[in-house]
């Protein structure tokens, strides 16, 4: 058995980040698991090709979630990193830190120096902005943040006149002062190519001599004596092997697996854990509840004007754009799927942006819901504009079904559960509706395809979204952070409720999904929790913790 001061369970959005800070002044020893392999895969690292990887078990965990009751009992596909990275190694690229009042929430629900200007620091310590920095964004962190606009097709203006012309403001910069406005996005690449946090934060940091790295180590218990956590037992290549953690055990398995990890270690509702056949070794309710995630809906449109479907679907296409990529890492395969977009507000009086809205200059019309097979779109001209509503109040919750680590939890995302959501999908649905009828957009629109023309009604439009809406995978709150320890699950330095040397760091830990894309904000949460953590370990605070 090995034995190393930190042992970090997944090397994903937030466990690249801690191995990097943890390791960096070479005081600690650091162990990182992580349960699926490399990263280095062209799939992975050009941006387009998160379109194959989306369902690819090689680097996926393609959860599937229960039947879903508002959504006509549809079960919904959760694609989850399984790879060095991981989901940022899979996800659509697009950086989004909140709303300001987003971290507000968080700190008024008693999380205590988890506002936003708690949080913005670590934001900017976390990224290097092509822009350059401010007050706002960083110049000299890992992670790459890029600028799209010189590869953007020609249609995103239209998409922003059409924003215009509903009185929507321009925005330059959603993460910047103020969110709410239209505009176009910037994804997490550098030269064309993919910036997961493995590429930025493990490449500089792998060689060094106290971090060891473990892929294919799928964590399968955590080990204690009485309440403090004293290592990690983990599957690899068929062995059962154990570590163990002279000073804390750290998951950031993501919202999924880290109250999974939890559960089978006998950590969460009782009365499950007993049904699993697991011994209840620390009674925590809120571990697996209170699960939280966006849905979109999507309305599709032939266009009258060329698309990125003229330019990816023929096979002379593919293959000229794909020697484009490789030889100047520029053009359509250097982006995401969504170029535009923006943050609004669908009725007055309300005080922030509730909608996020998406464009993209492509079309799937044959595609499952939520898949987007980017190499092919549809052989005639078309574009997607999408509304997401930015934060629903319907909680669901997940459950280990056995004591077996391998097999997967039941998901139960509860989407649309609420009339608030209900009313607020269908506000987006007309939203969509109101853009599409502008004189920016109405010139390029030659037919709406979905939801179509016979969609008029609320009750029309609210029977498509529950048969078309679909997750944006932005899964939170699992483990959520809060004070109370009948219903949280970790306090505000991270710390499992009522165990010594367990904290969670990932997306499982936000008290509310915040207002956008959940990638930046979980990088930021590890940079924040490796300060934490490294607060609690110097050598005037004794390491009692």
């Amino acid at each position: 058995m090995s034995e190393y001061d930190f042992i970090i369970v997944g090397a994903g959005s937030a466990g690249c980040v801690l191995a990097n800070r943890l390791s960096e002044n070479g005081k600690f020893s650091v162990l990182l698991l992580e349960a699926g392999g490399s990263d280095l895969n062209f799939w992975i690292w050009m941006p387009i090709g998160y379109g194959k990887t989306f369902y690819r078990r090689s680097v996926n965990w393609m959860y599937l979630t229960e039947p879903i009751p508002a959504l006509n009992d549809r079960v919904s596909y959760w694609p989850r990193g399984k790879v060095m990275g991981g989901s940022s190694s899979i996800n659509a690229m697009v950086y989004i830190r909140g709303q300001q009042q987003d971290f507000e929430d968080w700190r008024e629900m008693g999380n205590l120096g988890w506002g936003w200007d708690d949080v913005l620091p670590y934001f900017r310590k976390a990224e290097t902005n092509d822009r350059g920095g401010d007050d706002f964004r960083g110049d000299s962190g890992p992670l790459h943040v890029a600028t799209m606009d010189r590869d953007l097709h020609p249609l995103c203006q239209d998409f922003i006149k059409a924003g215009l012309e509903l009185q929507f403001r321009y925005n330059p910069d959603f993460n910047g002062a103020r969110q709410d406005g239209v505009g176009t996005y910037q994804n997490t690449a550098k030269g064309g190519m993919r910036m997961s946090t493995a590429r930025a934060y493990i490449r500089p940091a792998r060689n060094r001599a106290n971090l060891r790295i473990e892929k294919r180590a799928l964590a399968t218990r955590i080990l204690f004596e009485g309440k403090r956590a004293t290592g990690v037992r983990y599957r690899q290549n068929g062995q059962e092997k154990q570590a163990s953690a002279r000073r804390e055990v750290i998951l950031s398995a993501g919202a999924v697996n880290s109250p999974q990890l939890l559960q089978l270690s006998g950590i969460g509702p009782a009365d499950l854990l007993r049904k699993c056949g697991v011994g209840v070794h620390h009674m925590l309710s809120g571990v697996g509840r209170n699960l939280q995630d966006h849905l979109t809906v999507d309305h599709i449109y032939r266009a009258k004007v060329p698309t990125l479907n003229e330019q990816l679907y023929p096979w002379y296409g593919k293959l000229r754009h794909g020697i484009r990529y490789l030889l100047t890492r520029r053009g359509p395969l250097s982006l995401g799927v969504n170029q535009a977009g923006g943050f609004v507000a669908t009725r007055p009086g309300l005080e922030r942006p509730n909608m996020q809205l998406f464009f993209s200059p492509v079309s799937y019309t044959k595609a499952p819901p939520g898949k987007r097979p980017l190499m092919n779109p549809d052989p005639f001209p078309g574009f997607v504009i999408s509304a997401q509503p930015t934060r629903p109040t319907s909680r669901g919750h997940l459950a280990i079904r056995s004591a077996d680590p391998s097999e997967p939890p039941e998901i139960h995302p509860n989407y649309l559960s609420t009339e608030f959501d209900l009313q607020e999908i269908l506000e987006g649905s007309r939203l969509l509706r109101s853009l599409a009828a502008t004189p920016a957009l109405r010139r390029v629109i030659d037919a709406e395809i979905a939801p179509g023309p016979q969609a008029q009604s609320d009750a029309e439009l609210l029977a498509d979204c529950r048969q078309r809406v679909g997750t944006v995978f932005h899964p939170v709150s699992t483990c959520r952070m809060g004070p109370d320890p009948d219903q949280d699950v970790v306090d505000n330095r991270l710390r499992v409720h009522g165990l010594v040397g367990l904290r969670v760091a990932d997306a499982s830990i936000f008290p509310t999904v915040t207002s956008g894309n959940t990638n930046a904000p979980v990088i930021m949460v590890a940079e924040k929790a490796a300060d934490l953590i490294l607060a609690d370990h110097a050598p005037q605070s004794g390491g009692a913790h």
